[in-house]
């Protein structure tokens, strides 16, 4: 063992798994320190994640649905839902799920659907909970397999998101997520790409900025069903640290316009045909009051209490998860943002 590895029981070294260790600082950057810390991350593997029977919600989409909204030791870093498609060609995967393990059960349960072979992956952005599942699917389908992102994407992946999402997800699963690999998108796909896989046509919606600057949305079109990723969720506010309020109003009035489907797929919680405007109805209920409070010169506890007397706000907050825990939070950016516009 190396000699700047502090002491720590074996039980705890996997549970923090390796990568986590490294990013926390808590192994030396030498480079051979680091290429231990990658060895002994792949040489290590957390348990299988149990198994989720797969749902259909259209002629040719299923979804494996996460009943969990945040990662924990219980659920293993079982967070996003992983849905998939099938057409003449193959299976279509929209977002991998967040490890190694998640996206081999993903790969067991689609097989007791159909025994045609996964032959693409659509990552929707870089938050690590919706690909990190290519691990597995690479192992299973061979390293050529096509994952495509938006360009900013899978940059992104490529550059810090990436070893930042491993570590992270190893951490807050206590290390259930070790031995997953980062595996990048390999090409790239941009607003009105179509793809025909035997009678299904994909076809890819992007609109400037709204859970993250390269948000794609993957609308299969002879279903009139629209996977959003995290543009929208099913009763959550969206993690908008990377994002914008405004811009996720102006690109959910935009997909709706242009994809008009009767199914939203988000990539937390349930397929709903009112998920995109509830989801519209709360951020303008939190943008729109932090705004007025801005132009008024008022600060930032005033934009609260107007953003919770709005009855588009408080409606949604006894139905809405983690409400309680995350509004001030949800405030405190849309008030920044609105600062920005209107200065």
């Amino acid at each position: 063992m190396p000699p700047y590895l502090p002491s720590l029981s074996r039980r705890r070294f996997l549970q923090i798994g390796a990568g986590s260790l490294a990013a926390a600082g808590l192994i030396a950057t030498a480079p051979h320190i680091t290429a231990f810390a990658q060895d002994v991350n792949e040489f290590m593997k957390g348990p299988p994640v149990p198994d989720i029977k797969p749902t259909q919600l259209s002629d040719n989409v299923w979804m494996i649905y996460s009943e969990d909204v945040f990662p924990t030791p219980g659920n293993q870093g079982m967070m996003c839902n992983i849905t998939f498609v099938i057409t003449d060609d193959g299976v279509v995967i929209l977002d991998s799920g967040g490890s190694l393990q998640i996206g081999e059960m993903a790969i067991r349960m689609i097989r007791t659907v159909t025994d045609k072979p996964v032959i693409a992956i659509f990552v929707s952005h870089y938050h690590g909970d919706h690909w990190l599942g290519n691990h597995a699917f690479v192992n299973e389908y061979g390293q050529d397999l096509p994952i495509y992102a938006h360009p900013h994407t899978k940059t992104a992946i490529e550059g810090v998101q990436g070893d930042l999402w491993r570590s992270l997800m190893e951490r807050w699963t206590e290390g259930a997520t070790l031995g997953t690999r980062v595996v990048a998108p390999n090409r790239t796909t941009n607003h009105g790409d179509e793809f025909r896989f035997g009678e299904v046509t994909l076809r890819m919606h992007h609109y400037g900025v709204a859970h993250t600057p390269s948000d794609i949305c993957m609308e299969v079109v002879g279903d009139r069903l629209t996977y959003v990723g995290d543009v929208a969720m099913e009763r959550r506010i969206a993690n908008m640290d990377d994002g914008s309020f405004q811009g996720s109003l102006d690109y959910i009035d935009a997909l709706k316009a242009e994809a008009g489907s009767a199914i939203w797929v988000p990539g937390h919680g349930r397929a709903t045909d009112d998920l995109m405007q509830w989801n519209r109805e709360l951020f303008a209920g939190i943008y729109e009051n932090c705004l007025e409070a801005v132009e008024n010169m008022e600060d930032m506890a005033r934009a609260r209490e107007r953003v919770m007397a709005d009855p588009r706000v408080a409606e949604k907050a006894a139905e809405t998860r983690g409400f309680d825990d995350n509004i001030g939070r949800y405030v405190s950016l849309a008030y920044l943002e609105a600062e920005m516009a209107a200065f």
